[in-house]
């Protein structure tokens, strides 16, 4: 579930609401009851971490993409000379 944040337009409090993407936004102020509007932010994005992924690093992935002479892998620019690469 998202975190939408809010601004009140009379005392300008903000606040987090963490809340259901179906639910009805926030419509009155906590602080003061006044009418709020919910505000467009950047949102917490996504970010990849370690030595990255690849489509054959699951069981099921692309079998098209495991290495071999025909295909280069491991940031290769050629195709290895050797199965697997990581030798």
């Amino acid at each position: 579930m998202p975190t939408y944040e809010y601004r009140c337009n009379e005392c300008e409090h903000e606040f987090e609401q963490f809340q259901k993407i179906t639910a009805d936004p926030v419509k009155i102020c906590p602080e003061c009851g006044g009418p709020v509007e919910r505000l467009i932010t950047q949102g917490g994005g996504f970010i990849l971490k370690g030595q990255g992924f690849y489509a054959n690093d699951y069981a099921h992935g692309n079998k098209a993409a495991s290495c071999g002479k025909e295909i280069p892998c491991c940031g290769r620019e050629t195709p290895c000379d050797t199965r697997p690469c990581d030798k």
